[in-house]
């Protein structure tokens, strides 16, 4: 897809925005400040994790029967961030003496239910960087304004449960809505922090749920049909996008004994002539490479001709498929070396699959030989 196409302003510098987690910090800090003193500071200030300040605009403030509340509406600036426009709560309450800080999950904030993950079971999901970032500025008020710091810190987003709904929470077992993430503060347009983020947690809590086997996926398609051929159960199906390398190199310090990659032809491809982002913007399929990789396979001269003036991959399949040869098989292959490079002993055996549209098994490269895969049902040549 081209820049132009691909919804991104184009004009100009795109803008940085606010993550969840520095929302949710300035609604606690104006939120506490306004039950200590009855003033809500607005705009209200903080400090980010590397050191920067920045300001937020309240959107709601109320005091009520021994607390307070303030919201922030979450600016993503440029990039499309699911949680683009949300409403940000904090309550704060007054809590035992001596206890600290306690966090709630309020409405729209999920609650951890599988190990795993940063949070254990049973906490909100309100990830570390962000209740550091919160308790700093518990601290920062209460220094200022004489009070204690023993609080209930209740965060919320109003609809987040259904803003989850587009999320992965469900698969890493936050229940109930989104979780309050970010480590810098700041997100950066278009970065896909996010989702690098939930396939690390997916790795997670597939490891603390003692999985020895999980499957990468380029989409939905193919995730559908990996989980079809191998049974496998939800935990261990990482949605990795076209973001095959930030799995792998997660992976090589989080090892799962065997991974199966899995995509279409065209994705994997790519993985094939060594590209680790498999985007559109990183990269096309080198015809002329996949031509070399038919002709290994035992392919024609005029097959190999066929597949370098071909408009697309699946075009260039067909071709291989009228041809009887296994194109697919060494696509696999090519693929596997690629990606058992990057996690070379490091105890995780690589295995790669390719599937249609249509959900047929085109190509197969098996682990290692103690580790063989199940024999492939429905295969397509």
């Amino acid at each position: 897809m081209d820049a132009e196409d691909d919804g991104r302003p184009q004009d100009r510098p795109l803008r940085r925005g606010w993550t969840t987690g520095a929302c949710a910090t300035a609604a606690t800090k104006a939120a506490y400040t306004g039950l200590l003193t009855g003033d809500f500071p607005d705009p209200v200030e903080v400090t980010l994790p590397r050191g920067e300040r920045a300001a937020f605009a309240l959107a709601v403030s109320r005091r009520e029967d021994g607390a307070a509340t303030a919201g922030i509406v979450k600016d993503a600036g440029d990039d499309p961030d699911v949680t683009h426009g949300a409403l940000v709560l904090a309550t704060v309450r007054a809590g035992a003496p001596g206890s600290g800080i306690t966090f709630r999950a309020g409405i729209g904030v999920g609650t951890v239910t599988r190990a795993g993950l940063p949070i254990p079971p049973g906490e909100p999901a309100i990830n570390p960087v962000p209740r550091r970032m919160i308790a700093a500025a518990i601290a920062e008020v209460a220094a200022a304004c004489r009070g204690g710091g023993d609080v209930v810190v209740e965060i919320g987003i109003e609809d987040g449960e259904r803003l989850a709904l587009k999320t992965l929470n469900g698969r890493l077992g936050i229940v109930g809505g989104l979780s309050i993430l970010g480590t810098t503060g700041i997100v950066v347009p278009y970065s896909c922090a996010a989702w690098i983020h939930s396939i690390h947690r997916g790795i997670d809590v597939a490891r603390a749920a003692g999985l020895t086997h999980i499957a990468g996926s380029t989409g939905s398609n193919s995730e559908a049909a990996i989980q079809k051929l191998y049974g496998l159960p939800e935990i261990a199906l990482i949605d990795m996008g076209d973001f095959v390398g930030g799995m792998l190199k997660y992976l090589r310090r989080h090892p799962v004994p065997r991974v199966t990659i899995v995509g279409g032809v065209g994705k994997l491809a790519k993985l094939a002539q060594g590209l680790l982002d498999l985007h559109s913007k990183r990269g096309a399929v080198d015809l002329a490479a996949l031509a070399a990789l038919a002709k290994a396979a035992g392919g024609s001269d005029g097959l190999a001709d066929h597949i370098v003036r071909s408009n697309t991959t699946a075009e260039a399949f067909g071709y291989a498929a009228a041809e009887g040869v296994a194109l697919g098989d060494e696509v696999a292959r090519a693929a596997r070396e690629t990606a058992q490079r990057v996690v070379e002993g490091c105890g995780v055996a690589i295995e790669i699959v390719l599937f249609d549209r249509d959900q047929y098994l085109v190509g197969q490269a098996p682990r290692e030989p103690d580790h063989d895969a199940s024999p492939p049902r429905n295969r397509r040549r």
